[in-house]
């Protein structure tokens, strides 16, 4: 067999991506590669839909990484349709000259094309959101997830807002957007009309599917004389909204070819709406989990399709244009985490891409009204910060500890030409966070640690293993600057028996400590739901202890869900509003509304949580002229709050 790998640097054979970076034409615009850029709201713009110097920052990087289709997030045709606070808007003149300050930032780099897609949310949204106004839709329904009523649309408004959808592409062109993807996906005013689901009129735009087709053409009609008909035109649509009632394949295969007759000139295939459990979709699924819906839409249609939704690695990209499933491959999160990743794919260094780990991070902050963030890229939604420079003079950089804090500080500071040496107590790099790659669906969260390892080896990071610090190590190995980033440790709460020999804590537990078959694990957060799940995979008898209403009530609902449905499938008994009151030899004493009850317990877990600790930090201080912390040792967060804070210190320093 051959071997796919090309020479002692672990490159690939670049051979193995030719289908990937081919061409392809949509209308009359050619795309260098089948790399895309989906759409994702970023939250960059201003309240008055202008665009702002981050996000074109955002844009520019992207271009600069060699994506062939960059789509921009929803523009607005009108204040009303957004549904988000800060989305960039294209329903007037005054916000033109800021948006076409992207294009030509963007179009700097040779090759790059670059869509706009355009959306009216409807009833997807509230009236703090969208600047006050009551949604409207189809039919007076609320939005499930929204929950506002919205306001039915009379055939006047509905011409309104089709001539809003025209306005906006012909401004998109006119400031050198190379075509538009019209948003009638993920539950959004054109979906809401396309799905028997949301309409429910009995006038000349509901009921049977033709009826239910008029407004999204009406809106490719007129977009289509505005823009001509060399314009692309691509339509962003749900293959299946996945909820009771709506739209499934079957239907959307029919209104792929309606599309397609009535001039649409590619097909963007995803799925859900608002409402639907998942949309975008966290670690538990697997990669390219919803290729098979723009497969069967290819099948229908003769124009580009496009399929999206945890696609990360640039082989699988590749092999789905190769196996003909589609035409087109979108890679959303995969670009916030890494968008360098086509130059990198190019090169057939698959090894230096700094690969999304599924946490969704980048989508629980839209949720929560914030701009975009991710937990492995420290420099998204900063990139109109630059690039850290080179140290004016380099100094030696001594680190301590090798959690992703520590191993992002040491990876900058050396890229900018420091000495850096790392000291690592343990045998393993990574701390409490490569212990996260233990527990179900979570292994790929290994692959940030190997990646910030490998970076650091490339920068000339010095690593020491298996090395406790003390004040005499650093007295003999002075350094210019000092990073203390061992860290938290334990909490360990105030319960008689917590001390007994039986009682393990859950990192040692992961890392294969010993455990009998009955085990009480202490703590329902993340930590405790995982431990529970990775040792109820091995058929112990489990049960998990919280004193709060629920368990994982820190993760993303998604999440929370998937850990939900995995606990009961593996028998895991589930003791929210419980708390501890002894750990004894045989059990452990809880209690829950006042009632105390026994259970039996052959081992018990801590997962209650950690603190911060700054005790060796302390005993370091005098010792060196620049001390700083990093990560988990200045406060307890997570792992975006720990790579941030990295990754600001070595640019710093």
């Amino acid at each position: 067999m051959k071997d796919i790998f090309t020479s002692q640097n672990s490159t690939v054979d670049v051979n193995m991506l030719s289908n990937l970076f081919s061409s392809l034409k949509i209308n009359s615009v050619v795309i260098k590669n089948r790399l895309m850029v989906p759409a994702m709201v970023t939250n960059l713009c201003t309240d008055e839909g202008m665009a702002t110097e981050a996000f074109i920052a955002y844009h520019e990087t992207k271009a600069h990484g060699g994506w062939g289709l960059i789509l921009t997030e929803n523009y607005a045709i009108a204040p009303e349709g957004r549904g988000y606070r800060n989305v960039p808007g294209l329903w007037s003149e005054e916000q033109a000259a800021s948006h076409q300050a992207l294009t030509e930032r963007v179009h700097k780099y040779e090759g790059v094309v670059l869509f706009a897609q355009i959306y009216h949310c409807g009833r997807q949204t509230r009236h703090d959101l969208n600047g006050g106004y009551q949604p409207v839709s189809a039919s007076p329904i609320p939005c499930p997830f929204c929950k506002e009523i919205p306001k039915e649309l009379s055939q006047s408004e509905i011409e309104d807002i089709i001539v809003k959808f025209s306005r906006a592409a012909k401004r998109a062109k006119d400031i050198g957007f190379d075509g538009i993807e019209i948003h009638g996906g993920h539950g959004y005013l054109i979906a809401q009309f396309m799905s028997a689901y949301s309409n429910k009129r009995t006038d000349r735009y509901g009921g049977n599917l033709i009826n239910r087709m008029r407004f999204p053409l009406e809106v490719i009609e007129v977009i289509r004389k505005e823009v001509g008909n060399d314009f692309p035109i691509c339509f962003r649509i749900s293959a299946d909204e996945k909820l009771p009632g709506s739209r499934s394949i079957e239907e959307t295969m029919i209104i792929a070819e309606i599309l397609e007759k009535h001039g649409v000139d590619a097909l963007n295939v995803s799925v859900g709406a608002y409402g639907t459990p998942v949309v975008v979709a966290p670690m538990q699924y697997p990669q390219g989990w919803i290729v098979e819906y723009a497969e069967k839409i290819k099948r229908a249609v003769n124009i580009p399709v496009i399929t999206v939704n945890r696609i990360v690695d640039p082989l699988m990209a590749d092999q789905i244009i190769r196996l003909g499933r589609a035409d087109i491959v979108a890679m959303g999160r995969a670009s916030l985490a890494d968008p360098d990743l086509p130059r990198k794919a190019m090169a057939g260094k698959l090894d230096e891409i700094r690969n999304c780990i599924g946490c969704i991070v980048c989508d629980a902050s839209l949720v929560r009204d914030t701009q975009i963030r991710c937990s492995v890229n420290p420099t998204l939604a900063y990139e109109s910060e630059g690039q850290p420079v080179a140290a004016a003079k380099p100094k030696k950089v001594v680190v301590i500890g090798g959690g992703p804090a520590g191993l992002e500080v040491s990876r900058v500071a050396a890229a900018r030409g420091h000495n850096v040496l790392l000291y690592e107590k343990s045998d393993r790099l990574g701390g409490d966070f490569a212990v996260a790659a233990f527990p179900p669906y979570k292994g790929g969260l290994a692959s940030f640690i190997s990646w910030q390892r490998a970076q650091c080896e490339k920068s000339g990071v010095e690593i020491i293993l298996n090395t406790e610090v003390t004040p005499d190590l650093i007295k003999e190995n002075l350094a210019d600057i000092l990073i203390v980033a061992t860290g938290a440790e334990p909490l360990i709460p105030d319960i008689p028996g917590i001390r007994l020999s039986h009682v393990k804590y859950a990192k040692d537990v992961l890392l294969g400590t010993d455990t009998n078959e009955r085990i009480v694990v202490l703590g329902g957060g993340s930590v405790g739901v995982e431990t529970a799940c990775f040792l109820g995979m091995q058929g112990k008898n489990l049960s998990v202890v919280e004193v709060r209403e629920g368990f994982s009530l820190e993760e993303d609902a998604r999440i929370r869900e998937q850990n939900y449905k995995l606990m009961n499938e593996l028998g895991i008994k589930q003791f929210p509003n419980t708390k501890a009151v002894e750990i004894t030899t045989t059990g452990i004493i809880l209690e829950t509304r006042g009632q105390r009850f026994f259970k039996r317990a052959d081992t018990v877990v801590l997962a209650t949580g950690y603190r911060s600790d700054d005790t060796l930090f302390k005993e370091l201080k005098g010792l060196c002229s620049e001390i700083h912390k990093a990560g988990n040792t200045e406060c307890v967060g997570n792992l975006i709050e720990a790579v941030r804070s990295g990754y600001c210190l070595g640019a710093s320093i």
